[in-house]
């Protein structure tokens, strides 16, 4: 079976090698939307054969723009968007298992051809984005090599010597795995994950196979997956009478090895794909989410941002990685990229936490990053981790190509292309700023304390930490040194408005342009609104009707008084009078008339509230004999 037509093959190696694998029936035109969506259809594979240079231009395939996220751009009286098909990067086959081909027996298969989204004459979606990005970069970035060529840290490279940039990136993907129809024990799961019962366990029946048989597929892929195992969250699985696991729910996660920036992002969908249909097969379930469960920990994507430079030899080089790795953390390009990163995160962080759900995980506890800070290590020759940070340095001293940061804060609903985008625009930013300096120079800046004088990073800021960000500062210090995190979708968006000059440094390239950021923040703010009114709303309404008054045969003051306080509280939050409405109404009201400041503040007080009730419940309830 073929799995996968190699980047930049020619017209004639692309009909040479379909022409060989008659099972694969349709092509499919993969563009992806503001909100990270990708296109799907069926185009018969004759079609593609017979007008390959239509699709290459874009002319064969014009679809509804007003139907994808394209929110401001293609709209109802404005829709035609062109589909052009990217030759740049590796095209994927999906196979059908369920249909197999009569003629070979092969499950029917279908290519998958990443694309871009053309309206009005500009390229409009996620993939142009980036790759536009990366293009300005890139040249920015030789320019900026070149003018100067002796580069702190990189004494070992002329900077006029460097002909290309590689722009390298990975994600990891963690998920929730769970029995259909099963409802999760929550408290039994936080104890268990209290006490590290789940994390690289062996794994056992239809989750291991279905594992295995995910790391096997993505391999044939050509993925190169270095791991998959057991996340922290989850509970040990019962057996029936028959021998059969039921009620799974484990938390798991997998690795694949880094590839080229553009098209990390194009596997990171790939393998998302590629899961649920594996999972699917073996009877279970699948949650990209980043928080499923309150109270449990949620699903990460770390992801990883590296740069490396090609030299006129060659030679290619970590422009990350210095010379002198027990001496120096970083060359000054490192140095430059994570204060790049770090001053200008309130710009970034609308496209890496996009939804309710991710900044339900974004908060104290759980390894959530929420502080803008980021951690070195103790010493450079001895490097270590720090989990609590936002962006951390991963270093191997007898590797230099190792040396990259990690995003902490994405997750698997993240936009990965926009996010690429914004994040290697602010460190050509930081870059630009940091290459006239020392090594010395720019880790005294990284480091320094809020209130001192920088000549990059801001004076009332702090970005350095090697502490436990969490134990070891109050919530009002961590405000106060980091920056106060958003608290709902609304305030994560308000940063592309009140940080104009940071806004500017992103925007600069000219592919994540204002109509671009336009979009993505009002596809955002529409899908916040929606679900708050359609999904968490009700589902909360109908928390509140559960908790109901408890008959006992002996109800003593402990249970009267708890109960008065879970009455009031659903009252408050569901019941309207005349002239008093509900906490419900108020948030819907406010997001119905378009005042997001005071429905952003409301789902605070909501989400505070609903906390409480299920805890005073919780307690109520067991008090009952």
């Amino acid at each position: 079976m073929l799995y996968v037509i190699p980047a930049n093959s020619t017209q004639e190696e692309i009909r040479k090698t379909l022409g060989e694998h008659p099972e694969i029936k349709f092509v499919s035109l993969m563009g992806i939307d503001m909100a990270g969506n990708d296109t799907d259809e069926k185009i018969p594979i004759e079609l593609f054969l017979k007008d390959m240079d239509d699709f290459y231009a874009g002319r064969a395939v014009q679809t509804d723009g007003s139907s994808v996220v394209l929110t401001g751009i293609a709209t109802l009286n404005n829709a035609k968007v062109d589909l052009p098909i990217d030759p740049k990067v590796n095209w994927f086959i999906d196979y059908n298992t369920e249909h197999l081909d009569e003629e070979t027996g092969l499950p029917v298969g279908t290519l998958r051809i990443p694309s871009f989204l053309i309206h009005e004459g500009k390229r409009v979606d996620s993939r142009a984005v980036l790759a536009d990005t990366l293009e300005f970069v890139k040249k920015e970035l030789v320019s900026l090599l070149h003018q100067h060529p002796s580069i702190s840290g990189l004494e070992n490279i002329n900077g006029g010597d460097v002909t290309d940039i590689v722009f390298t990136a990975a994600t990891e993907l963690e998920f929730w795995v769970k029995t259909p129809l099963e409802e999760a024990n929550i408290e039994e799961m936080s104890a268990s994950q209290v006490m590290q019962e789940q994390y690289w366990e062996r794994t056992h029946g239809a989750v291991r196979t279905a594992l295995e048989q995910c790391v096997l597929e993505l391999n044939r892929y050509g993925l190169s997956v270095e791991m998959g195992h057991k996340e922290v969250g989850g509970l040990k699985a019962q057996i029936d009478e028959s021998g059969r696991m039921q009620h799974v729910c484990e938390q798991i996660e997998i690795d694949w090895k880094y590839a080229d920036a553009l098209q990390a992002a194009d596997n990171e969908l790939l393998v998302r794909t590629i899961v649920r249909e594996v999972f699917r097969e073996e009877g279970l379930e699948v949650s990209f989410k980043a928080k499923p469960m309150i109270g449990l920990a949620g699903n990460g994507e770390h992801t990883h941002i590296g740069m490396a430079a090609k030299l006129q030899d060659g030679k290619i080089v970590n422009l990350f990685s210095p010379v002198k790795p027990r001496e120096d953390f970083m060359s000054a390009v490192g140095y430059g990229a994570i204060m790049g990163l770090l001053k200008n995160y309130e710009v970034i962080n609308p496209f890496v936490s996009a939804t309710n759900d991710s900044l339900n995980r974004l908060k104290p506890g759980f390894e959530a990053p929420v502080c803008i800070v980021t951690s070195l290590g103790h010493s450079p020759s001895v490097p270590s981790r720090n989990r609590t940070i936002l962006a951390g340095l991963i270093r191997d001293l007898d590797n230099p190509y190792a040396t990259r940061f990690e995003l902490r804060a994405c997750n698997p609903y993240t936009n990965t292309y926009l996010a690429l985008a914004a994040i290697y625009s602010a460190v050509l930013d930081g870059i630009r700023a940091a290459l006239p300096h020392s090594t010395a120079e720019l880790l005294a800046e990284l480091s320094k304390e809020a209130g001192q004088d920088g000549f990059y990073l801001e004076k009332d800021r702090a970005y350095r930490s090697e502490s436990d960000v969490f134990e070891d500062y109050t919530e009002e210090e961590r405000n106060r040194l980091f920056g106060t995190p958003p608290a709902t979708v609304w305030e994560n968006m308000e940063g592309f408005k009140n940080y104009p000059e940071k806004r500017a440094v992103i925007t600069a390239g000219g592919a994540l342009r204002d109509q671009i950021i336009e979009a993505f923040e009002a596809g955002a703010l529409l899908r916040w609104k929606t679900e708050l009114i359609s999904r968490i709303i009700p589902e909360n309404r109908d928390i509140v009707r559960r908790a109901r008054e408890i008959e006992a045969d002996h109800v003593t003051d402990q249970d009267a008084y708890n109960w008065n306080k879970i009455d009031s509280l659903r009252i408050a939050l569901a019941k309207d009078s005349i002239d008093e409405k509900s906490l419900f109404t108020l948030l819907i009201n406010a997001l119905n008339a378009g005042d997001y400041r005071r429905a952003s503040g409301l789902q605070v007080e909501m989400y505070d509230k609903m906390e409480e009730l299920k805890s005073l419940y919780d307690a109520y309830s067991k008090n009952m004999i």
